[in-house]
């Protein structure tokens, strides 16, 4: 009977990852390789059949070498060790022409490689929707699971960036991984070793996943000082044992515990990360001033430390960011808050909302014991994502919405907290209002119907997703461009869209790393990024930008914006950026026809 009982969750389950599967694999093979994913994979592939993380200069190995994994079934892929990249030549972007020679001269099969390598990410994506169906079953109940999973299932986002061969979608499994870990850890009473060892265990492989989940280091120190946990429930303990442990957490002692627990587990981390770095020991590889004395010396994973430098300078310095109409090398206070407004469902918007209400706003009998217990679980899941959202306001580094990644698991784990009725009224303790309660019995079938909405609207253009508030995708590269709708995803679409119309050539104003000849395309090179033909025209592009010639021009949204060019020398696509667009090539790629 038990079993039966558990049938009906089972099979929402299956059907919700074949649905899963269906979205993520049949949008993939459309999709042409975006601009870093030859990086990542060349990475992954170098380490896998080498050993050596000498590439893994921005991004620890871990979550490449998973990549890489399936390569090994294709006995012909040859890495280029004869090119003068291998030997970290040229010393400033050697690891982009490792990863160009890589995918584009040495082998023929980019396709194949390509799906290959999308494949463990999309094993990822599942795995951290399990994450959150577990995390959510032991913080709130089991009502709570399958919404968590449901909703991490079918977050836009998380199924645009769950199909790539990057480091954002691993990055964010591994770190929720670590944060539901060390929740157990301080859960338990006393010092709980296995579970001691099994944060050490997440943390290192978070840490090892992507450099830049080393921001969660001072948010997991603070989140181990703040009294939130309960080492025994409610109906366990006697009013004795209540009140020295309230005594106890108030007067430091299980503070410091927590705390103690925490930075030795981070400190065996470390271990953890240099494993995953294959055990790396030689000299180290410092640039800047400051540290370059200490090139003189050898130690363990010189390439983590080289990487965590050179990433600390981009997040000060950054990176050519675009917001509305805009550019700026020092980034934007407010691009990260416009950027989770308009690329966020606006179910989920309306979730948080009501969950806030639900949580936070709720009348209480407190009786002198402080946050209840469901108050406590809701912070520690809140406070994170409020924390990592403020750390990513200060950074210069803004190029995208995949940088917001970690924060909607434990955003979607909250709302189904809803599920869990703990605001309810209990007892006498805890009192909500009839408008209040209604809301809540809708709140999470209408989140999950509003996300399998808008993943039926934008399939199979899940990257380039923008809410309707933002006016939609078709308006999204006049808000932000690059890895938030343009990542050169739609070459191959171009290519059937051109078999379709008889079109044999275009002028393309290409932005990506992909090369267009590889997939048959005919065209004529004008000004786009990074490749050199089409980089080298910006001072002198081969048209007149005031008069285009007569032609079909295909110009990607980045290079329509002109992204390397500062605002006051934007001249070569205006003509373009002032007329709506013939057609276009999903939402990245606009066509104009210029008679």
């Amino acid at each position: 009977m038990k079993r039966l009982k558990h049938l009906p969750t089972v099979w929402l389950l299956m059907l919700a990852i074949v649905l899963f599967w269906w979205l993520a694999l049949s949008s993939l093979v459309d999709d042409s390789p975006t601009v870093d994913e030859q990086n990542h994979l060349a990475r992954g592939a170098a380490f896998v059949r080498t050993g050596d993380p000498r590439l893994s200069l921005e991004h620890p190995p871990l979550v490449n070498a998973l990549s890489a994994l399936p390569l090994l079934l294709l006995p012909d892929v040859k890495l280029p060790l004869d090119d003068a990249s291998w030997q970290r030549q040229p010393p400033d972007v050697y690891w982009y022409r490792f990863a160009e020679q890589f995918l584009w001269v040495y082998n023929h099969d980019v396709t194949r490689m390509i799906f290959l390598g999308r494949l463990p990410i999309v094993f990822l994506t599942l795995g951290l929707a399990l994450l959150g169906y577990h995390f959510a079953g032991q913080i709130w109940g089991k009502p709570s699971r399958i919404w968590a999973f449901l909703f991490l299932l079918f977050d836009p986002n998380v199924l645009a960036n769950g199909r790539y061969t990057t480091t954002d979608l691993g990055g964010t499994a591994f770190l929720f991984l670590a944060a539901f870990l060390l929740w157990r850890m301080w859960q338990a009473a006393g010092w709980n070793w296995r579970r001691w060892l099994w944060a050490a265990l997440g943390l290192g492989l978070a840490f090892g996943s992507k450099l830049s989940m080393l921001v969660f280091v001072p948010i997991f120190g603070l989140l181990a000082l703040l009294p939130l946990y309960e080492e025994k429930t409610a109906e366990t303990r006697t009013c004795a044992e209540q009140s020295r442990s309230r005594a106890q957490r108030f007067g430091g002692r299980e503070i410091w515990r927590r705390f103690g627990q925490f930075l030795s587990a981070g400190l065996l981390s470390i271990g953890m990360v240099w494993a995953i770095f294959g055990f790396e020991w030689g000299p180290f590889l410092f640039r800047g001033d400051g540290l370059v004395w200490l090139n003189d010396w050898r130690g363990p994973m010189p390439t983590f430390w080289a990487g965590l430098e050179q990433v600390l300078n981009i997040s000060s310095g950054g990176r050519p960011a675009f917001l509305l109409g805009h550019f700026s090398n020092a980034g934007f206070w407010n691009y990260f808050p416009v950027a989770f407004l308009v690329k966020t469902p606006l179910v989920t918007l309306l979730g948080l909302v009501v969950t806030a209400v639900l949580f936070f706003s709720t009348r209480m009998d407190t009786d002198g014991r402080g946050l209840f217990p469901a108050r406590k679980r809701a912070l520690f899941l809140l406070l994170p994502a409020i924390l990592y959202f403020l750390f990513s306001i200060l950074s210069a580094l803004n190029i995208g919405y995949r940088h917001l990644l970690p924060i909607l698991p434990f955003l979607y784990v909250l709302i189904s907290g809803v599920a869990s009725g703990e605001w309810q009224v209990a007892g006498g303790k805890y009192h909500v209002s009839r408008l209040t309660y209604d809301a809540s019995r809708f709140t999470l079938p209408v989140v999950l119907l509003g996300l399998l909405l808008a993943d039926l609207t934008i399939y199979p253009h899940f990257l380039s997703y923008f809410n309707w508030a933002a006016g939609g995708p078709e308006n999204g590269h006049n808000i932000l461009i690059d890895s938030n709708i343009d990542w050169g995803q739609d070459l191959l679409r171009l290519k059937a869209w051109m078999d379709e119309n008889g079109v044999e050539s275009v002028k393309l104003g290409w932005f990506g790393t992909a090369v267009p000849a590889y997939y048959g395309i005919q065209y004529e090179p004008i000004p786009g990024t990074p490749l050199y033909e089409f980089y080298s025209l910006w001072g002198g592009p081969p048209f007149d930008p005031a008069a285009p010639e007569p032609g079909i021009y295909a110009i990607s949204v980045t290079s329509l914006w002109e992204l390397p060019l500062p605002d006051d020398q934007k001249y070569v696509y205006p003509w373009f950026r002032a007329r709506e667009p013939d057609d276009r090539i999903g939402y990245s790629i606009l066509i104009y026809d210029v008679p």
